[in-house]
């Protein structure tokens, strides 16, 4: 009797896979059948091939679980699954100066960015000092050209007027959208500081450099940054004269060991008609969810800093800077508090020269001005500056 009705539901179902295979109604891949002491479990494979298992004297529940586990499994070439991947165009990429190296869980080594970006972290929580009255006015001539007049009273330097401009170039495929192009600033004394930023291909890019002190070249150099996967390379040339056979060449190597872990190092190179050397410094830096941790040594000195985010509100670093030239050794410690109700952002710092200082940005919306007011106080030289400032624009 169970034999005749197990060879009927045999027959059946048969039947029903041959109807479902000619109309191209494809069989649920979780469609279980049991009767008796038999359980029947039809799947559909990823090769859009359908098997039929058939298994005698199990339990229910236990093939019902390796059933959805097969499933499961399936479901990644399921043409109407929920969980399609992201096409490559949506990803966006990462930034050439401030990549986010702690967020990458794709399984591969990130890129470790600049050589020059390594402290960068721990050096944006420090204020930076401000003397006297300034005042900075930020017009925006178009989405690819913006101006700026910077007008600064100062009781301890000549004051002075800065006009800066930059043009910006949008890139449709989302990859370092607006970055600046051309830059350049010049003051009233007739001094000019210019930047050229130019993307030869998705990574490689080239840079040079322009200064002047009034009618003198001051500095001119060249640089071209290669990025690969997870190691950055560059190389610059500045201040190269032929007349008096002098050029410096500085060399930068960063590559990504682990998820946190970054070593490199950076060769400098000089030579002149009565002068010829090399300095070698030593690179790394080790970085975890709310914390990084960078240390440069070489022949030159010793550069050390440490950053830590403790909340949404409060960062912290602490830098320690020992040079070999000069014999004296510098530890300061920097913090930076947000507070995003009133609009307001404080940065102080104090270090081993017992200088004390502090600056206070305040946003005066809703209109397009913020407010900077600093105090800096050096102890040992007896010394105290104020400034006051406002960015409109």
């Amino acid at each position: 009797m169970w034999l005749r009705t197990f060879w009927g539901m045999k027959l059946r179902l048969h039947i029903f896979w041959r109807w479902s295979s000619a109309l191209s109604i494809p069989i649920l891949p979780k469609t279980l059948i049991c009767f008796g002491p038999f359980c029947l479990s039809t799947l559909r494979s990823s090769g859009s091939s359908h098997r039929t298992l058939l298994v005698q004297d199990c339990r229910c529940g236990a093939l019902m679980g390796s059933v959805l586990a097969l499933a499961g499994a399936g479901r990644q070439n399921w043409p109407f699954s929920s969980d399609t991947p992201h096409p490559q165009w949506d990803t966006p990429l990462p930034h050439w100066d401030t990549p986010p190296r702690w967020e990458r869980r794709d399984g591969r080594l990130p890129n470790p960015g600049s050589f020059h970006a390594l402290h960068h972290s721990c050096k944006d929580v420090f204020p930076q000092q401000i003397e006297g009255v300034k005042m900075i006015v930020n017009k925006t001539l178009s989405s690819f050209f913006k101006a700026s007049h910077t007008f600064h009273l100062s009781a301890v330097s000549p004051s002075q007027y800065r006009f800066h401009v930059e043009h910006r170039q949008s890139d449709s495929h989302g990859k370092d959208t607006d970055s600046p192009v051309l830059i350049g600033e010049m003051d009233s004394s007739g001094s000019l500081n210019a930047h050229s930023l130019l993307h030869l291909s998705e990574r490689i890019r080239a840079k040079a450099v322009f200064q002047t002190q009034q009618a003198q070249f001051m500095t001119w150099q060249f640089e071209t940054e290669y990025r690969g996967n997870d190691f950055t390379a560059a190389v610059t040339m500045a201040n190269p004269d032929v007349l008096r056979e002098s050029v410096i060449l500085v060399a930068h190597f960063l590559q990504s060991v682990c998820s946190g872990l970054v070593l490199g190092g950076e060769l400098v190179y000089h030579r002149g008609r009565h002068e010829e050397g090399g300095i070698l410094t030593l690179a790394g830096q080790y970085s975890g969810p709310n914390w990084v941790a960078t240390l440069n040594a070489g022949k030159g000195g010793a550069h050390a800093s440490y950053y830590h985010r403790a909340n949404k509100q409060i960062q912290v670093g602490v830098e320690f800077e020992a040079s070999t030239r000069t014999q004296e050794t510098t530890a300061s410690f920097g913090y930076q508090m947000e507070l995003p109700e009133a609009n307001m952002v404080f940065r102080g710092m104090v270090n081993s020269r017992c200088i004390i200082g502090g600056v206070l940005q305040k946003s005066l919306s809703p209109l397009p001005a913020t407010l900077l007011m600093g105090a800096f106080v050096n102890h040992r030289g007896d010394k105290l500056q104020v400034g006051l400032g406002i960015n409109v624009g």
